[in-house]
């Protein structure tokens, strides 16, 4: 034992050593809402190419709840959302914020909104430094490119758009960050425009009765891979220092949220042939930035890190406890959940006024839901008691004043739902039957933005194929329909995504079977460029060690978390790994509810 450990801190002096000395270029790119069960030679083949060429990570996960700015924050800073404070892509905020009309439930992934957010909380909401603040402060190039919110979220704090490339959905438009004038020349020259397309047809979610999407966001993703192949690339070349690049594709998961392959049916859902042509885009993209390294002689001397933010499932809204969908609701189909269903509950179950702070905190008619699905409760809206942010997979509860008797009550709404699998309750609230603590789930560290007092997990399953991952199902609280696509559980379709790395840094043809995550990511890139990022918090990822030359496999630990049963029976279980001090989570809230978690894992 030792001598493993003698050998494995060798491997770390060395690497650091050589990182520090010539730190190579690194591209990281995030195939948004990837499964990896549906990277095959056909639909994928780039990214097939890249894990068998280098290191394919084989136990993945993404960081709960599974959305794509906790994840996004996961990897710019190497944090889990107790200490990033980015608990998922709608929190409460404590504020009005004005780039989001004002409301109290501000959807993050939105550049203004981002900077709103960094103002309000000492002008760093994550209150760590990201990976791409740190390289440029020690002269390294860097950009961000690809979908609005998590490209931001890369290095957030730096809105000028002079030290940075910044390329997103805003960018020529009111709200974005500016384009250098060495950047619009650098378009131009490429006979490119210098404001990005819209999302076109590939926006359109559709209705109840209207089908969504039927085409991949090509022309969106077509601008954003030329923009990051025939301007930045050669730019970060001509400045003939290290660069750090993140390109981050909207597809598959802009394309399999709006499909509409599947209106009201879970068969083919998110497994439609819209749906592959997204992931099909976003390997193109892949192919291109590849080949553009390649081209100008970057490969030699550039890592290249995939991942995906988080998995995808398709969505089901029905539920025979809910009072939510026994209402008859205009633009609901008769019988299921309507958006806002978990607000909608838990106002009826405390028989209080439900508000909506989407809509100018409008009172929520009894035949109507709330526009974004989030909800203020309480008798006086200016100090609302329940906030619930809507988020999809999962919800978060928030409870501004902090009172235990009606923690106390809303855990047993919920606990009587059969669409709830799995509460996990803020630690300063007290222990609840049936449900556990956020602490243990690496949501309560030292984040700065308002603390959730209850996440709710949704019920998972699989429809039967040969990988479950590929075909699982969840309760999704959104606006979007039956048989569309989502994310946000604890289900191990949504915490399995990919991951891959290639290039002078990483083993070729080796497939890692240790635990690994996006924190991860963010704190390998830390020491490829010899960063040495100061951590405020705790909750960290830690270096990919054994996918580089030389490196020494860690040992993991499973393990198995359970409550104590609630009145109901319910159990709230969490399945890991741990590798030393970091933790992986596998799937967790209700066994039998949720994918990944067998009925007998109660015991």
């Amino acid at each position: 034992m030792r001598s493993l450990f003698l050998a494995s801190a060798l491997s770390l002096v060395a690497f650091t050593a050589q990182a520090q000395q010539r730190p190579h270029n690194v591209v990281l790119f995030v195939a948004d809402g990837l499964r990896p069960g549906m990277v095959n030679e056909k639909t994928a083949p780039t990214m097939l190419a890249l894990m068998k060429n280098g290191v394919r990570f084989a136990n993945t996960h993404s960081i709960f709840p599974t959305f794509t700015t906790a994840n996004a924050a996961g990897m710019a800073t190497g944090h889990m959302p107790g200490d990033s404070g980015d608990f998922s892509n709608t929190i409460y905020s404590g504020f009005p914020v004005p780039g989001a009309g004002d409301s109290l439930t501000p959807f993050l992934e939105s550049d203004p909104v981002l900077g709103d957010v960094d103002e309000h909380f000492a002008g760093n909401y994550l209150n760590e430094e990201t990976i791409l603040k740190a390289a440029r402060d020690k002269g390294f190039s860097t950009a961000t490119i690809g979908k609005l919110g998590p490209a931001l979220i890369m290095d957030h704090e730096e809105r000028s758009g002079q030290k940075t490339i910044v390329i997103d959905d805003s960018t020529g438009r009111a709200g974005g960050i500016p384009l250098s004038d060495e950047l619009k020349q650098a378009l131009t020259a490429a006979g490119m425009p210098v404001q990005a397309p819209t999302r076109g047809d590939n926006g359109k979610a559709g209705t109840n009765t209207d089908p969504g999407t039927v085409v991949a966001n090509l022309d969106q993703q077509n601008f954003f891979a030329d923009a990051t192949t025939k301007a930045a690339l050669p730019l970060l070349k001509a400045r003939k220092k290290p660069f750090v690049l993140v390109f981050w594709s909207r597809d598959p998961d802009g394309t399999q949220h709006n499909q509409g392959d599947s209106l009201g049916r879970l068969i083919p859902g998110i497994n439609g042939p819209t749906s592959l042509a997204s992931i099909k885009n976003a390997d193109d993209d892949l192919a291109k930035i590849l080949d553009a390294l390649k081209t100008q002689g970057l490969d030699g001397d550039t890592d290249v890190i995939l991942t995906s933010d988080h998995g995808f499932s398709t969505i089901s809204k029905e539920s025979g406890t809910s009072w939510s969908a026994s209402q008859t609701i205009k633009g609901v189909s008769a019988h299921q959940l309507p958006p806002g269903f978990l607000a909608v509950d838990i106002a009826h179950g405390l028989d209080m006024p439900l508000f909506d702070p989407d809509a100018k905190n409008a009172v929520v008619a009894a035949d109507a839901f709330p526009v974004r699905a989030n909800g203020l409760i309480g008798q006086d809206v200016s100090k609302p008691q329940v906030v619930v942010a809507a988020n999809g997979g999962s919800d978060l509860v928030y409870l501004p004043t902090g009172d235990k008797a009606l923690a106390a009550k809303v855990v047993q709404i919920l606990s009587a739902q059969d669409y709830v699998s799995g509460l996990f309750v803020d630690d300063s609230l007290g222990s609840f039957p049936g449900t556990l603590p956020l602490s243990a789930i690496s949501m309560k560290g030292t984040a700065i933005t308002p603390m959730p007092a209850i996440a709710v997990n949704f019920k998972t399953f699989s429809l039967g194929c040969n990988d479950p991952t590929t075909c699982g199902v969840e309760i999704a609280d959104t606006t979007l329909q039956q048989g569309q696509g989502m994310h946000g559980s604890f289900g191990r379709a949504d915490t399995q995504n990919i991951m891959a790395a290639m290039g002078p840094s990483f083993r070729k043809g080796f497939v890692d079977t240790a635990p690994s995550s996006n924190a991860d990511i963010g704190k390998t890139i830390d020491r490829l460029l010899g960063l040495n990022i100061k951590n405020k918090g705790h909750l960290i990822g830690r270096v990919l060690t054994e996918a580089m030359p030389h490196g020494a496999r860690p040992k993991a630990t499973p393990g198995m978390l359970r409550s104590k049963p609630d009145e109901n029976g319910n159990v709230t279980v969490v399945k890991y790994q741990k590798v030393g001090l970091t933790t992986y989570f596998d799937a967790a809230g209700y066994p039998g509810r949720t994918l990944g978690l067998p009925a007998d894992s109660a015991h």
